[in-house]
């Protein structure tokens, strides 16, 4: 299957510092993949690349199977990067309709607004705008032109929790009628609920590439949560073991939730409302990047 975006031993260096180093990544069609690293792991450095706005010190970016640098590659990518910058005397109509008019064959004005809730914004100009509702505003221009892959950087920065679930509906719907995804995010959270796919940066470099839930399993570490007994009788038990306590409540995060409980019950404590559940996409995250440093 030819990807719509790939990479291939892509490095980007400025001066002394690495950004990226030899980066080999497919992006396929229908694919929602999670980009995740620290600040400064290169992930806005790749989707930069990506789009034809720096070019590689070595190795090479496809898009569409051409170039990103040149303008005809980039008929089918939609975009919202960090920083957002909408014209301030323009009304929000406006802008969606000029970006519209630069694609072969945008989406239906009305759908982008009823999917992004932007009813209310539609005849507002921009500069009036929050800076949550031009985030909104941003974000849904991205999908505007109809394209098969999106790549969206930090899309709910500023946003509430209200408003960052309607922007995950809205960015789930635009998925699910075709289009690609690549997210970053400094929120776990966005990336569990939206993506399938997780690829995690650091110091410029891949460290884990495959599925969510395999990314999630990998981490060996298991959450223990109790009743009845008191945090230092776990800690006894468990010495390496993360401990914490909250009304009642004894959470133990470990290696072998196996022994714990074993030990828990040779023991003779009289614990209750014993739960073990797998890592968090956090827990995974931190993990790895702790491990690669």
């Amino acid at each position: 299957m030819t990807a719509l975006m790939s990479t291939r031993r892509l490095t980007k260096t400025f001066g002394d510092v690495t950004a990226l180093a030899e980066v080999d990544l497919d992006i396929h069609a229908g694919e929602c993949v999670g980009l995740l690293g620290p600040n400064g792991a290169g992930k806005t450095t790749l989707l930069t690349m990506a789009q034809g706005l720096r070019r590689p010190t070595s190795g090479h970016v496809r898009l569409f199977g051409g170039d990103p640098l040149d303008a005809a590659s980039r008929t089918a990518l939609g975009s919202t990067p960090q920083a957002t910058a909408l014209p301030e005397a323009l009304r929000v109509g406006e802008v969606l309709d000029f970006i519209a008019a630069h694609y072969p064959t945008p989406a239906p004005r009305d759908s982008i607004v009823e999917e992004f809730d932007l009813g209310p914004l539609v005849s507002k100009q921009c500069g009036s705008l929050s800076g949550g509702q031009q985030r909104r505003v941003a974000v849904a221009l991205a999908f505007v032109g109809n394209p098969d892959l999106v790549l969206l950087d930090e899309p709910t920065t500023g946003l509430d929790v209200n408003a960052r679930r309607t922007l995950w509906d809205a960015v789930r719907a635009r998925h699910a009628a075709g289009c690609a995804v690549v997210v970053t995010s400094h929120h776990l959270e966005e990336i569990e609920q939206l993506a399938r796919r997780v690829v995690v940066i650091d110091h410029g470099r891949v460290r884990a590439d495959d599925t969510l839930a395999t990314i999630v399993s990998s981490v060996a570490r298991r959450r223990v949560t109790l009743t009845g007994v008191a945090p230092g009788q776990v800690r006894s038990l468990a010495p390496d073991a993360a401990v914490t306590s909250d009304d009642g409540v004894v959470e133990a995060v470990v290696e072998d939730a196996d022994s714990l409980v074993r030990s828990l019950v040779a023991a003779n404590l009289p614990f209750s409302n014993l739960e073990v559940r797998g890592a968090t996409l956090e827990e995974a995250f931190l993990t790895l990047t702790t491990e690669a440093a």
